[in-house]
């Protein structure tokens, strides 16, 4: 099975080992007087997992699969519980990730799961634990290992993303654990500018945990997530994803990120969801690949894009996600969906036992929906009701 490899520890690398072939292209005049450079000057820093952060990012990458984010904090899953009406408890909150994990099959579509700190050390209400779960369905464990955003001082009352105190010790450990790739959400509000600051600071924080999180065997996915509040329109949408990947590259690249070994988890180009004039899947499919043709190297292996915090229905993120595949490009272009696959699920389960299988049956269907449009393949014959309804909430955290 792919996900066992995943568990043995890489061999260690030589620092000469590191990435080669990054020389300097000399000037062509006669005579060149420098200072002696060390050699680990011109090289690119690939790190001791190199090998195994590729063979990670394309499990996650593989064909017609990708990622169920199930990392809601505890906070955030006690709000999708009272919407059913359960309590904010861990046992609860342990029948839910026990009921998605478990879904029979789901690995057939679903190639990773972000998990939080909690259920990355938490066993199904069987005594399993679930990191041992989603092994044996050949599903990649992920954690979020971000602390949340606060206020961003001097800025517009923007956001940043902290988390970086003690994060080498942090994923260590969850290394350790089982897990294999990591995820660091920050965001940038375009009715509040964004401003130059609030995007520096998002792009370099993601470069630092990204640089980090691959030191230590993890896989980072990068998410700069540009909100979906507001009344603009999709151009000022494309703008704004312009200006903010530049620099998430441009910092990536200072801190000597491998770039075949990360992931990207990009907001669709879509308008602001208060804006009147709405955009088709179509159009939604050619801003974003636009986007992603100007600004991501096709190194990349894997484009595991998102819905803005659950901003569109479950069928309009599997149309999107679908249209983008129609058009050929060099990048294994997927989903990262929390709400878009959970949210009939939730509903059908409603906290009763006797309701699992029908839940999990309703995670499945959209799971493989969207690995059909993953393909390019999905039609979007005979979806329910329920799985039309949109998802924005307003100012979303989470």
């Amino acid at each position: 099975m792919a996900s066992a490899s995943l568990l043995k520890p890489s061999p260690v690398l030589d620092k000469s080992e590191w990435v080669k072939g990054q020389t300097l292209r000399q000037p062509s005049v006669s005579v060149v007087r420098c200072l002696p450079v060390a050699p680990s000057a011109l090289t690119v820093r690939a790190g001791s997992y190199a090998d195994e952060l590729i063979k990670t990012a394309k499990i996650v990458a593989s064909p017609g699969r990708g990622i169920l984010a199930m990392d809601e904090s505890n906070a955030t899953c006690g709000k999708r519980l009272a919407s059913i009406g359960l309590e904010n408890t861990e046992a609860n909150r342990q029948a839910y990730r026990t009921l998605l994990v478990s879904v029979p099959g789901l690995g057939n579509y679903v190639s990773g799961a972000i998990l939080f700190e909690e259920t990355l050390y938490q066993s199904t209400v069987d005594g399993k634990k679930i990191v041992d779960v989603l092994i044996e369905q050949n599903i990649v464990p992920g954690i979020k290992v971000d602390k949340g955003l606060v206020p961003l001082a001097g800025s517009n009352d923007e956001s940043w993303c902290q988390g970086l105190d003690g994060l080498a010790s942090r994923t260590a450990a969850y290394y350790q654990q089982g897990a294999r790739f990591a995820k660091w959400r920050t965001v940038v509000s375009i009715p509040n500018g964004p401003s130059a600051l609030a995007v520096k600071e998002a792009a370099w924080g993601l470069a630092r945990y990204a640089a980090i999180s691959q030191d230590s065997g993890l896989v980072p996915i990068v998410e700069p997530e540009i909100l979906l509040d507001g009344e603009h329109g999709i151009d000022r949408t494309f703008e704004v994803a312009l200006k903010v990947w530049a620099e998430v590259f441009f910092y990536l690249a200072e801190n000597n990120v491998m770039f075949e070994g990360i992931l990207l988890k990009p907001s669709m180009v879509t308008p602001g969801a208060e804006c009147k004039e709405r955009a088709t899947p179509e159009k939604v499919a050619e801003y974003t690949l636009n986007l992603l043709r100007r600004r991501i190297p096709p190194s990349v292996p894997g484009i595991m894009a998102s819905f803005l915090s659950g901003g569109q229905s479950e069928v309009e993120a599997t149309l999107n996600l679908n249209a983008m595949n129609q058009a050929p490009n060099p990048w294994h272009v997927s989903f990262s969906y929390a709400r878009a696959l959970q949210n009939t699920c939730l509903k059908k389960w409603g906290g009763r036992p006797e309701n699992v299988k029908e839940a999990q049956e309703a995670l499945l269907t959209r799971a493989k929906a969207n690995s059909l449009a993953q393909l390019g393949k999905y039609t979007g014959e005979g979806e329910s009701e329920e799985s039309k309804q949109g998802m924005f909430v307003k100012g979303y955290t989470y």
